[in-house]
């Protein structure tokens, strides 16, 4: 059995057994003592002011029910003293029975919590379209990096909804919602319109450019991830995953899969992507900022 709490989003667990109601007062006492420091029977019984053959009953059972076990022993005199401590680093009392409840919401990382809400999608995932669009007439080839996401968030979800749209299909009144957004500005006309309103944003060469340490990145293979306030509705958010080219997106989602404890704690980061193996496929990552 495991004890569970949540904190900050996070959810921490404990090795547990259950101990009944009526558990002898006695034998509860000595598991607050063990779990203090191993001890030996004669010792509980001084601490305890308890006459030793009870100490020595109470000590078999709860050896003999699994909540106690051996940690040492040693010589005392003529005798071999065994020290005791508990066998799990908690323990339940149950006065009752279970009572059915409410599935508890799987709380999402509060770096996601405009996207995810009670174990339900509250956000568009907007990919770029595979079609010639744009001045550049761009195909993206970022669209599949939803997949990846898309399983990535849904660990934090109970049930799956569409949630992906193509930048081609976005209007006015859609753009008025928690979005997330992969792909730089030359495939994904969303990440485009909201260039100029993010800290670290794609310049005129389509540079990545970082206005909190003023460096500018220039290898395709740089991505960014930027967590904003939507500026066409104040009270909802965008996320922008993307790179200056497929390998940089590429970077970027990596980044977000497998370092998203570190890149949950700032809402705008810089990466740079790597080929391992060389392969020619980017496989692993470094946050530069």
């Amino acid at each position: 059995m495991q004890a569970v709490i949540e904190k900050n989003g996070r959810l921490y667990s404990l090795s547990t057994k259950e101990v009944p109601g009526n558990f002898a007062p006695l034998s509860k006492k000595i598991l607050f003592m063990l779990a203090k420091k191993p001890l030996y029977p004669k010792n509980l019984a001084k601490r305890l002011g308890v006459h030793e053959q009870k100490i020595y009953y109470h000590i078999h059972c709860l050896e003999k029910q699994g909540y106690i076990k051996v940690h040492s022993k040693e010589e005392r005199g003529a005798a071999l003293a065994k020290f005791y401590t508990l066998t799990k680093p908690s323990f339940l009392i149950r006065f009752k029975d279970f009572q059915q409840t409410k599935k508890i919401p799987k709380t999402a990382s509060p770096f996601l919590e405009p996207f995810i809400v009670d174990e339900k999608m509250n956000t568009k995932i907007i990919v770029g379209s595979p079609d010639p669009h744009g001045p550049e007439r761009a195909r993206s080839r970022d669209a599949y990096y939803g997949i990846d996401l898309g399983t990535f968030l849904g660990t934090f979800l109970s049930s799956a909804t569409p949630s992906v749209m193509l930048d081609t299909d976005m209007r006015s009144e859609d753009m008025k919602q928690n979005l997330i957004v992969i792909g730089g500005p030359v495939v994904n006309r969303i990440t485009k319109q909201i260039n100029d309103k993010m800290p670290v944003r794609f310049d005129n060469k389509k540079r990545i450019f970082s206005s909190f340490t003023k460096k500018t990145y220039i290898s395709d293979d740089n991505g960014i991830i930027v967590k904003i306030t939507n500026p066409y509705d104040r009270s909802k958010k965008i996320l922008v995953i993307a790179g200056r080219r497929f390998s940089g997106t590429r970077a970027a989602i990596i980044a977000f899969l497998r370092k998203f404890e570190e890149i949950e704690k700032k809402d705008a980061r810089v990466v740079e992507g790597f080929d391992m193996d060389g392969d020619g496929v980017i496989d692993d990552v470094k946050i530069l900022e």
